[in-house]
């Protein structure tokens, strides 16, 4: 796999492919992880809240690979909204992947996963300045390389921006074909904040959409590939997640290009969230 970098603000070279780890239980994370790298993958996700860092580590200590071939990403649980709280996490994380430092350490969410979606006005404002002093610190030991933010929208980094000099590389977001956040892209884009896209296939909603089997078909790909190089055209960096290395060769087998209407195309297709996905 010949994987494209490009530098974030702090010109730092991340790999425009992730291999996420999402829902892989930690018993299963060592294999996987190995298999994806065996694939050529050399950005490795997980979180603390996905219980499987243990895993990944293993993986990667054991992998042979010279680590500092590897880009690993882990998160700050959304619940951790106090500094002590988020140090504390941090350590645990670092002992759990026990693989050096972290490339990358996010924030999971801007509130609570139970608040996320459930139409709570909290802002956590505060809250999540004091997580970033400890993320900020944390990278000014070595122990993190870069820190950014997941699922944070214009509000939540314009907080941040106006409380600390330290600006997040990063903010993982949820994009596949039928939702794309144009306004929180365009913002990202301006503020030079890489924009990492999880659930790429819409946690495989998208497969039998017919005007990405079409387009997939024409290209002799899969529609999965073709939703994760659309990601990938549209200047992000996609986390696709699969258990089955079958499918982790093919994820990472994106040796073609999407014409401009082939784009066009996949970017009108509606959201997903207004019932017109399959």
């Amino acid at each position: 796999m010949a994987t494209t970098k490009f530098k974030t603000q702090d010109g730092t070279a991340v790999p425009d492919l992730a291999f996420g780890t999402w829902q892989i239980p930690n018993e299963d994370a060592c294999r996987c992880v190995k298999e994806a790298l065996e694939c050529g993958y050399t950005h490795i996700d997980t979180a603390a809240a996905y219980e499987n860092e243990e895993g990944v580590g293993q993986a990667i200590r054991e992998s042979g690979i010279d680590r500092r071939k590897l880009y690993v990403t882990t998160k700050v649980p959304a619940e951790a909204k106090t500094y002590a709280e988020a140090k504390q996490y941090i350590a645990a994380s670092l002992e759990k992947l026990n693989i050096e430092y972290i490339d990358l350490l996010l924030i999971h969410a801007p509130k609570p996963w139970d608040e996320m979606h459930g139409g709570s006005e909290k802002m956590y404002f505060k809250e999540n300045v004091e997580v970033w002093k400890a993320l900020c610190e944390v990278k000014a030991t070595g122990k993190v390389k870069a820190i950014g933010v997941s699922n944070f929208n214009i509000a939540d980094l314009q907080n941040l921006f106006d409380h600390s000099e330290e600006r997040p590389v990063a903010n993982q977001i949820r994009v596949h074909v039928g939702h794309v956040p144009d306004k929180l892209i365009a913002f990202c884009n301006e503020n030079n904040i890489a924009v990492e896209a999880y659930s790429p296939n819409a946690t495989g909603r998208l497969r039998n959409n017919e005007t990405l089997c079409k387009i997939a078909s024409s290209h002799g790909k899969t529609p999965t590939q073709v939703a994760i190089r659309y990601d990938q055209q549209l200047g992000l960096v996609p986390l696709p997640k699969t258990t089955h290395k079958e499918f982790m060769e093919q994820n990472c087998a994106l040796d073609f290009d999407l014409s401009k209407e082939e784009m066009e195309q996949l970017l009108s297709i509606e959201d997903d969230e207004q019932n017109k996905l399959p």
